[in-house]
């Protein structure tokens, strides 16, 4: 790929309005799965009988959506100091290679880690707020949330480096779904916990084919999901099982923890299987993946928003 910028990447000039400089630096177009996860968990509350808190809702949303964007941000600038982004030659933006926003020059690293530092301290100063009225369950889980959103990238553990990063993200989004869910219901219940485990592993399984067109196998730093260094084809073998999270939902229908009907959902994981067969047809050639890329986003949209719909069609009334 060539290293110039390209006409979709931001640049100072084209970005001049300080407020959409820094709210596309967030990577919105990503935080739509944070807000699918959100849904899924409160559909879940919901299907269990637990009457609906609409005020509930919207910060549960809002401040899932900060701490999202904070993570990101913060990957930037970490990105930034170990010289990954900088390396990345063969990204395919916007999919891969950070948001390049320090690269490019629209914002300072100071002033990046200056904006992460301020996501999460609003999403603190709000998720106070939020366990006066959810309670202590929350606190655990926001806490190991954030814990791993600075670890997944932060020295001097940067477990995304060390092998750890599918199990970052997996453990991640599956806080969201039970985090939603224990907002609504002021407790932890099993429910969210194997309704979001299908959508946790699909935005890994997302995550990680980004991994392909990045840094040359040569380079010293990889920002890589698995932190995988090597061969693309060693990088496939990494590659999380596409079907993993569907086994995980039929196992929840045979349990009779998730209604019969959830099997429709099963329908999400053709964009994932067809995704799988692109990257082993592609892996040698990764700025061909871009196809790839865009359906495994799509099946990890689709999953936890039909299973939301039908976890609300077919719960308890609240």
């Amino acid at each position: 790929m060539n290293t110039s910028l390209s006409p979709l990447e931001p640049s100072r000039e084209r970005l001049a309005n300080p407020f959409a400089r820094y709210m596309l630096a967030t990577r919105p177009a990503f935080l739509t799965i944070t807000f699918a996860g959100c849904l899924l968990g409160m559909a879940s509350a919901v299907t269990d009988g637990t009457a609906f808190g609409w005020m509930r809702a919207a910060a549960t949303l809002l401040l899932a959506l900060l701490a999202h964007a904070g993570i990101n941000v913060f990957n930037d600038y970490c990105d930034h100091l170990n010289g990954t982004d900088a390396r990345n030659t063969q990204r395919i933006y916007p999919f891969t290679g950070g948001s390049r926003f320090i690269q490019n020059g629209v914002l300072t690293p100071r002033q990046v880690l200056g904006f992460a530092g301020g996501l999460f301290g609003a999403t603190i100063i709000g998720g106070l707020w939020l366990l006066s009225v959810a309670g202590v369950p929350l606190f655990w889980i926001g806490l190991v949330g954030l814990l791993i959103g600075w670890a997944y990238s932060a020295p001097p553990l940067q477990l995304n480096s060390r092998g750890l990063g599918e199990l970052c993200v997996a453990a991640g989004f599956l806080l969201i779904v039970a985090g939603a869910d224990t907002v609504q219901r002021g407790a932890l219940a099993p429910l969210p916990w194997l309704a979001g485990m299908p959508y946790a592993l699909l935005v890994t399984t997302s995550s990680t084919s980004t991994s392909f067109p990045t840094v040359q196998p040569t380079a010293p730093a990889a920002s890589c999901t698995g932190g995988a260094a090597g061969s693309q084809h060693r990088r496939l073998g990494l590659w999380p099982d596409p079907a993993a999270g569907s086994r995980v939902l039929v196992s929840g229908i045979l349990l009779d923890v998730l209604p019969l009907a959830a099997a429709g959902v099963l329908v999400a994981w053709i964009p994932a299987v067809q995704a799988w067969r692109q990257l082993r047809r592609f892996a040698v050639t990764p700025e061909r993946l871009a196809p790839a890329i865009r359906l495994t986003l799509i099946a990890a949209h689709a999953q936890p928003l039909l299973l939301a719909a039908i976890l609300l069609l077919t719960g308890e009334p609240s």
